[in-house]
């Protein structure tokens, strides 16, 4: 069986998502602003879950149409086939979102598909009550511009919680994020990874993740494991296949640091959680020490900032000084995720390149220097 799936993004990230995708064997791949459109049968819906580094979720599109009044959505809704879905005792939880659209009205929006969706089972099933004790099938509803699309989330949790990282120091990276970025600075299994305020590990976790091609969702549940229309050895032959392309002798080491020595017992315990303890050393650090242990490496960092635990003046003192401490050297990169505008001129140089990424909600730009 055929499915057409929606993944929503941040901005920034999409081409990252759908180059993944195509690696993951999806069809029919297309990036647009804020989401990544995809199709494939139960055995792509189950890989992209475990295997995808970058996604938040994965939504089943269930249907879309045009609606302008409640009678629109109320039919639209109402024509799609939520039984190929929804059985008798399942779950169906409504959420979603409307923006420039005459249906402006969450709540009601809210309702009217909720309503349409049980008159629609009414009819298939022939019962006039549901009682909703089975597994979940939450839907999701978009409205932009008088467009309405009608999801069914199969994630559940967030993709980010991979399941390592039950404490985090404040203001962590996303580990989506964290990992977009070491693709985006193209983090190779024979580069010496570096994080001079590593905080819980984040980045050195999911680069040592990455190049040992360690998928991120194997030791964690999904929605969809629940779906009556997946069969289970979907799931366990997907979990066999990220297992079996798992590389176990990558040479690959990382090095972290930070002056926070409860970030630093935060770190080692994620990274035990995460598989990836023998290759990652923590040790307690000021960044002005940063001692490089290689002759080449790759330093990924997300220094505090003004919108998270500095104030401006002193994140722009700590910029300098990462300007003086990371000097251009051959077989050296330095990428710092920053929201600061004025980064490039407390870090006393302009990047070689910049990607505009989001630390949450916060606009942010990767600061790339390699030359």
């Amino acid at each position: 069986m055929n499915f057409n799936f929606v993944i929503p993004c941040l901005l920034g990230v999409e081409g990252i998502i759908a180059d993944e995708l195509r690696s993951l064997d999806a069809s029919d791949v297309r990036a647009e602003n804020g989401r990544v459109l995809f199709s494939g049968d139960e055995h792509i819906l189950a890989r992209v879950n475990i295997c995808s580094r970058f996604s938040e979720r994965i939504q089943l599109l269930v249907g879309s149409f045009t609606a302008k009044t409640f009678t629109e959505l109320f039919e639209g809704t109402k024509a799609l086939p939520w039984e190929d879905f929804i059985g008798k005792t399942d779950a169906f939880p409504v959420k979603g979102y409307s923006l420039n659209s005459a249906l402006f009205s969450v709540s009601d929006c809210q309702a009217i598909i909720k309503k349409a969706v049980v008159e629609r089972l009414k009819l298939k099933y022939k019962i006039p009550w549901f009682e909703e004790t089975g597994p979940v099938y939450q839907i999701q509803f978009s409205i932009m511009k008088d467009e309405v699309s009608l999801l069914i989330d199969t994630s559940g949790a967030g993709l980010h919680k991979r399941g390592y990282r039950l404490q985090a120091m404040g203001a962590p990276i996303k580990e989506t994020l964290s990992a977009a970025i070491c693709s985006a600075v193209r983090l190779r299994p024979y580069h010496t990874l570096y994080d001079p305020m590593c905080g819980s590990g984040t980045n050195l976790i999911e680069g040592a993740m990455m190049v040992k091609n360690m998928a991120p969702g194997l030791e964690r549940n999904f929605s969809a494991e629940r779906f009556s229309f997946i069969p289970r050895e979907v799931w366990t032959l997907e979990r066999e296949r990220a297992r079996a392309q798992i590389i176990t002798d990558s040479d690959f080491v990382a090095y972290g640091s930070d002056i926070d020595a409860q970030a630093l017992e935060i770190a080692r315990e994620n990274a035990k959680r995460a598989g990836v303890a023998d290759c990652i050393s923590f040790e307690r650090r000021d960044i002005k020490d940063f001692a490089p242990r290689s002759e080449k490496g790759t330093v990924i960092c997300n220094p505090p900032y003004g919108e998270r635990l500095l104030d401006t003046s002193a994140a722009a003192a700590l910029y300098t000084q990462m300007g003086k401490i990371f000097k251009p050297a051959h077989g050296w990169s330095y990428n710092i995720i920053s929201p600061d505008e004025g980064f490039e001129a407390a870090f006393g140089r302009k990047a070689d390149k910049r990607r505009k990424l989001y630390n949450g909600m916060i606009k942010c730009q990767l600061y790339m220097y390699f030359k």
